[in-house]
Formats: structure tokens, sequence, C-alpha cells
């Protein structure tokens, strides 16, 4: 084992794990006060590492849709997750491990895939390690203490305090939307749509997981056709 490297992780991977805390302690929160358990609620946090993916969850969880609903929405908001991985097995120089692999990949999110990605040269399986170690307890610290906030706190207060995930939301989309046409078309076209399933009586009677699975792969879809990113900006 290389220490070196396994601190060098770890010192990266602390403002991750700090951002970590405060996100997941929103989707404690939220699920506590929607009826789920605390242990249940860790344990989803622990096995998945997965924002959108774990507040889409709860949505399909709340409105009692079926598992083939659960998978394929899952699948879709955490499919780049997979190409992220494709990517950062091209830099491990694991000598071809399977079990590094294996480890590194289900650590992946995309905090760490960018601080692993913009490492230069190759990359050992031990820095993902060290980040993870101090990322992945962040999370699972974080919806805990949310959980048990949940069952503490009046329910006025934290439905004030469950803005904090739209603020989160909107701190990822504005600065890339703000710089890149085709990301703000895209995000003004995903609002739209759901706008329209909310507000539309033929759509509205759609669950929200599903509507979450039509809007991202249409939006994206149609992004991808008519506004493909140039080889060379890959």
């Amino acid at each position: 084992m290389n220490f070196k490297i396994l601190k060098e992780g770890m010192h990266d991977g602390i403002p991750i794990g700090l951002g970590y805390f405060a996100v997941s302690f929103a989707f404690g929160m939220m699920a506590c006060s929607k009826g789920m358990g605390i242990v249940p609620a860790v344990v989803i946090s622990a096995s998945n590492l997965t924002s959108a993916g774990q507040f889409a969850g709860l949505d399909v969880i709340f409105t009692d849709a079926g598992f083939v609903q659960m998978a394929l929405t899952q699948f879709i908001i955490n499919l780049r997750y997979s190409l992220m991985s494709f990517s950062i097995s091209q830099k491990l120089d694991d000598g071809g491990n399977i079990l590094h692999r294996f480890i590194v990949a289900f650590g992946v999110t995309d905090e760490i895939f960018g601080i692993s990605a913009s490492r230069p040269g190759a990359l050992s399986p031990y820095y993902n390690y060290g980040a993870m170690c101090v990322a992945i307890p962040g999370w699972v610290f974080g919806t805990l203490c949310g959980a048990i906030s949940g069952n503490l706190l009046p329910h006025m207060l934290i439905s004030a305090l469950s803005v904090a995930i739209y603020g989160m939301f909107l701190a990822i989309i504005i600065p890339p939307a703000r710089d890149s046409a085709p990301i703000r078309w895209v995000v003004i076209a995903s609002m739209a749509l759901a706008a329209a399933f909310k507000l539309i009586p033929v759509l509205s009677s759609i669950s929200s997981g599903a509507m979450i699975i039509i809007v991202t792969v249409l939006v994206a879809g149609v992004a991808a056709w008519l506004m493909p990113v140039k080889e060379e900006e890959l």
C-alpha cells in the first residue's frame, strides 16, 4: 500500500466530504420527513453514493412505483458513472487488478472523478481510496445527521430546510449554463418539459419517476442531435 498517495487522496477528498455532508444532510432529512426510517436512509446512502439518483429514488419509492421504473430511473440518471469508470480504468496503474477496478468504480462520483481525471500521469487506485475514505463517510454521516434531525425538528422547520436541496441544484446548473449555450438550452428545455408534465392534465397523471426518464431521454437525445460536441472538445 502506498501511504503517501493515500494521504494525497484523503487531502483532496476533504472538501468533497464537507460538501457531501451538506447535501446528504438534506437527503436524510427529506427521507425521514416522508416516513422512511433512519437505518434505511443511511443504508441507501452507504450503498448508492449518488445524490441525483437518491433524490429521484425517493420520489419513486413514495409514489409506490414498481421495481422496473426504479431500475430505469437509476440506470438513466447514473449511466454517466459507467462512462467515468471506463475513463478512470484507462489511467489506473494497478496492472489490471480486477479487484482494484471494482472498488474504484464503486466510489466514482462526479467530484471524485474530477480530481482523479485531472491528476497527471498514471493514477494509483490508492489515490481514489484516500478520497473515498473521506468523501463516503461525509456522505453517510450527513445522511445520518439529517435523518435524526428529520425526526426531531418541527415540521415547519423541516419544510424550510428542505429548500436547501433546490439551492444545491441551482448552484450546480447555473454556472455551466451561464458559460455554455448548449447547456443553457438543455436546462431551459428540461424545466419547460417538467413544468408541462405538472400542468397539462393528460401528462400530470404520469408518475414523477416516469417523468424523469422521459424528460432525460428526450432532452438529452434532442440536444445530442442538434448541438453535438465536437471531437476536439472532448
